[in-house]
């Protein structure tokens, strides 16, 4: 049985009122910079610690428009030739950077006990539409090809992100279910996506404001990013999703994208597609990285991994 959908968690309430409550201007009032130096403060308050993890190393992969910064987690040292997770953080298109996602690459290393790879593309408004998803495509075609630089021999992989970065999940998974890369996609694995440029969805009435991702952020991020109407890369959810490899989609019942989360679910299943839905029931957008300020999202986090690895063994061979 689901909780309501006016339910909210008690540390969730709590963050909230602390939040709603900070003095000062928004991220969404000042530049993408001032935004940006906001969101990676925020991590130093809100998210949890990094851990302890054998391997944390930059890399640099080649794109369309020049080097994609990348960071590996590896809770290994010595890794056998397997599967790697590709994650694209949120962040509206605007913000977030592999600082702000650290602590939760790092805990899905631990969790999953295989490689994470999160992409440093290219952000808006710099780099409008559809800049950071070509930066993804190519940096997850360059992972599947097992290059020496990346110092692992890959057998599958794992697309993942949240919000923004879901969005940016579904659209590689598209590109290369359409034109396969070296290896292939076994399970994608969006967080909380953005599946559509159409803002007529009861969620977005319903959380429009205090509940973290307001309808003033969600403008800010859309001016920014310049999306294109009717381009997969900007409404994956009007597309065609057969052929899609198994999939985990999670939502939040507090999200202004919850609704159109809930459609691509939809959306996948009257495609054929094996699709899991997790919903993080009393919870906001936003919380993989407010582990700190949220303790019960610690369980919110490690349900998803526990039912990717449940995913994954389906799809790959018992060794």
């Amino acid at each position: 049985m689901t909780e309501s959908p006016s339910f909210v968690r008690p540390d969730v309430a709590m963050f909230l009122q602390f939040l709603n409550a900070v003095p000062g201007p928004k991220f969404w009032e000042v530049s993408a910079d001032e935004a940006r130096a906001i969101t990676s403060a925020m991590r130093d308050v809100a998210d949890a610690p990094v851990g302890e993890l054998a391997v944390i190393r930059d890399i640099e992969i080649p794109g369309p428009a020049g080097t994609i910064p990348a960071r590996v987690y590896d809770n290994r040292a010595d890794r056998a030739p397997g599967p790697v997770m590709v994650f694209y953080h949120g962040g509206g298109f605007v913000i977030g950077s592999l600082y702000t996602y650290e602590p939760y690459c790092a805990e899905v290393a631990r969790l999953l006990d295989l490689p994470v790879i999160s992409i440093d593309y290219r952000l808006s408004p710099e780099h409008p539409f559809p800049a950071p998803a070509e930066d993804c495509e190519a940096a997850t075609r360059w992972i599947a090809s097992s290059p020496a630089e990346l110092g692992l021999k890959v057998t599958g992989l794992i697309t993942s992100g949240d919000s923004a970065g879901g969005n940016l999940t579904i659209v590689t998974t598209m590109a290369l279910r359409d034109k396969p890369a070296a290896v292939p996609v076994l399970v994608q694995f969006p967080i909380y996506p953005v599946v559509t440029l159409d803002p007529d969805w009861p969620s977005m009435r319903d959380f429009a404001n205090g509940y973290l991702l307001t309808e003033e952020a969600m403008t800010y991020f859309g001016e920014g990013h310049a999306a294109v109407p009717n381009d997969y890369r900007s409404e994956p959810l009007n597309f065609p999703q057969e052929g899609m490899p198994p999939s985990l989609v999670t939502t939040a019942s507090l999200d202004p994208l919850r609704d159109q989360g809930l459609a691509y679910v939809d959306k996948l299943r009257q495609a054929g597609v094996h699709v899991q839905h997790i919903s993080a029931d009393g919870n906001i957008h936003g919380h993989i990285n407010i582990r700190q300020a949220i303790p019960s999202v610690q369980t919110d986090v490690e349900g998803y991994i526990k039912a990717l690895k449940n995913m994954l063994a389906d799809v790959t061979p018992s060794t």
